[in-house]
């Protein structure tokens, strides 16, 4: 009997010590058993960085950050749970909370995703008490964007929920983080993100946080991102929305001495708290469906129009460059120029049969002059080819033709043809010089958009030279410095010594000329009228709607301070619309009052939207 009981304690104390064995490998030598209840227990939690503020050049608070929750999952961590009541906590629907658990399995069973976005502290409340409930969902605090402003959505941006693309590229993103989608937003994503930090912390069975790990020895915390000061007057925005009330098109503004955008007016447009907030996605939507007014599209830096009468400065220009005119050289306009057997080009200069020189052409848009200019230009050149070439790397310079390399995020290049585009229309040397003349005027192939016109005015204002239009002013309160191109000079390629002649003769355009009615007595300003036809079919058949308004300007003339640049589509006569409102974005900026109330009365008067319902009646 005792031999049984000794073999029977020998058996159990093997068994004790091949237990204490196991329990001693498990978990001191083997740490496979201990990842796994640290991987249930343990849980990551990213904590967003504040995104940067945004100021005006005259530090006034654009856009800041407005704190909301986000309800995450982790779908491997995902128990089963009462939906009824997670959606009566959260106020997201059925089939919204299917999708995003649907794609955040797509993405990762072990990482987690946006399941309900942008709740506010009331709305998070509930849920917080009653997250026990819900194994695998925990909450998240971010920020969205706050506005101060109800103008500049086009030079802002929005930020929107990353893509699956965009979180390929770039392992900064998780799902649910929001990037910059359009604008400075866009455009200085990387300044104004900031930098994630990590917390670690050991959670109970229900998914309640315990402590942190390792007394947070392995938490790093996150960096706001760089505030940025912005190149906009928002002020001076702000008035040249209000002008463009009724209207579709764009106006410019640049400082010459800079390069500096001082506003970038689009119209029609939209608040930028439209696309901010829970609804964002559906107002975008609803922004994007529009195909009539778009007003997602940035028509002052995409909008590519014929340029009209202000391109003949640079069909002016040229030709004096080219030593092919000179001031002095003249030429009789009686109501047009005739080339060919039949072709005629009109003109209204009111010069009736006189002789017309530099000045009057300028001054009253003789078609006549710059025609006559614009050829021999060409035909300085051994052969049309070569001749259209020259022409249009010249015209090239003035940055046109080309994107200018702003820091915005969208643009058109406009076009300004070569010898190239005239064989594959016409057939190689099948095409003369006269085929192509309303380039010289601004009409035919040529297009431009609004910004390529602004930044025409500051080379002239510039006597030769411009920078680089841009919208950063400072980053990070001046610690950091902005990009070297937009400090570099770029010449147009035409001598000092041609300008003044030409910046007379546009100040005279203010006093005697076709912009005499939009002068402004204590100020002398510099300005080009120009129109552009507008021809549609409707029915089948060509209609010509009201022409496109345009004019460029610049002031004060000496030692100017702003360049500007208005485009109203079917807004006549560029003397009628476009010519107040340039004067009016100046008087604005350099005094900060309005010394013409008559010529805002008008502006504000014109309503425009009948006849772009016309306009979409039938294309």
């Amino acid at each position: 009997m005792k031999q049984k009981a000794f073999v029977v304690g020998i058996l159990i104390f093997l068994l004790g010590l091949i237990i204490t064995s196991r329990l001693f490998y498990i978990q001191i030598i083997d740490k496979k058993y201990h990842k796994l209840s640290l991987k249930n227990a343990l849980k990551k939690e990213y904590i967003i960085p504040e995104r940067g503020y945004i100021y005006d050049r005259n530090e006034k608070l654009l856009v800041s950050n407005l704190e909301v929750y986000d309800i995450m999952g982790i779908p491997n961590q995902i128990k089963k749970f009462d939906t009824l009541k997670f959606l009566n906590l959260t106020g997201i629907s059925k089939e919204e909370l299917k999708k995003n658990l649907k794609k955040a399995k797509i993405y990762s069973y072990n990482k987690p995703s946006l399941i309900v976005p942008k709740l506010y502290k009331k709305e998070i409340a509930l849920f917080a008490e009653n997250i026990y409930n819900f194994p695998g969902f925990f909450i998240q605090k971010r920020s969205i964007r706050k506005y101060h402003t109800k103008s500049a959505a086009n030079v802002l941006g929005f930020i929107r929920e990353v893509n699956s693309m965009e979180i390929k590229k770039d392992p900064f993103y998780m799902p649910g983080d929001l990037i910059g989608k359009a604008g400075v937003e866009k455009s200085y994503e990387k300044l104004l993100r900031g930098k994630k930090g990590v917390k670690f912390y050991l959670t109970d069975k229900f998914n309640r946080k315990i402590e942190n790990y390792k007394n947070g020895a392995m938490d790093t915390v996150a960096l706001a991102g760089k505030d940025l000061k912005i190149s906009i007057d928002i002020d001076l925005q702000q008035f040249g929305d209000s002008l463009m009330k009724g209207k579709r098109g764009a106006i410019v503004a640049i400082e010459p001495k800079s390069g500096e955008i001082l506003a970038l007016v689009t119209a029609p447009g939209f608040p930028p708290e439209f696309l901010s907030g829970r609804n964002s996605s559906k107002n975008f939507n609803k922004l994007f469906r529009d195909k009539v007014n778009r007003p997602l599209l940035d028509r002052a830096l995409q909008g590519a129009y014929p340029p009209g009468s202000p391109f003949k400065l640079i069909t002016a220009l040229i030709g004096l460059q080219e030593q092919v005119i000179t001031p002095a050289t003249s030429y009789i306009c009686n109501h047009g120029f005739k080339y060919g057997r039949r072709a005629h080009m009109f003109c209204h200069c009111g010069a009736n049969g006189r002789r017309v020189k530099l000045p009057w052409a300028i001054i009253r848009s003789c078609n006549t002059f710059f025609a006559n200019s614009y050829l021999k230009i060409i035909d300085k050149y051994p052969t049309p080819a070569i001749g259209m070439d020259h022409w249009s790397k010249q015209v090239k310079k003035f940055g046109l033709g080309r994107y200018l390399n702003t820091d915005m995020p969208v643009g058109s290049k406009g076009f300004i043809p070569d010898s190239k585009f005239y064989d594959r229309y016409y057939g190689k040397k099948r095409w003369y010089a006269t085929y192509t003349l309303s380039n010289g005027i601004g009409q035919g192939e040529v297009s431009t958009t609004p910004i390529q016109l602004a930044n025409v005015m500051a080379g002239i204002s510039n006597k030769g030279f411009y920078y680089t239009p841009h919208v950063i002013k400072e980053i990070d309160h001046g610690k950091i410095l902005i990009n070297k191109r937009f400090t570099i000079k770029n010449s147009v390629g035409i001598d000092s010594v041609y300008f003044p002649r030409i910046i007379e003769d546009m100040a005279e355009v203010y006093k005697s000329g076709t912009a005499k009615y939009s002068r402004l007595y204590d100020l002398e300003l510099c300005g080009k009228t120009g129109t552009s036809e507008n021809k549609i079919k409707i029915d089948g058949k060509i209609v010509k709607l009201p022409d496109h308004s345009i004019f460029v300007a610049f002031g004060p003339k000496d030692n100017p301070k702003i360049a500007v640049s208005v485009f109203i589509e079917n807004g006549g006569f560029g003397a009628t619309i476009a010519a107040p409102i340039a004067t009016l974005i100046i008087d604005k900026y350099l005094t900060g009052k309005i010394s013409r109330p008559d010529l805002l009365k008008r502006v504000l008067q014109t309503n425009l939207e009948d006849i772009y319902k016309m306009k979409y009646h039938e294309k």
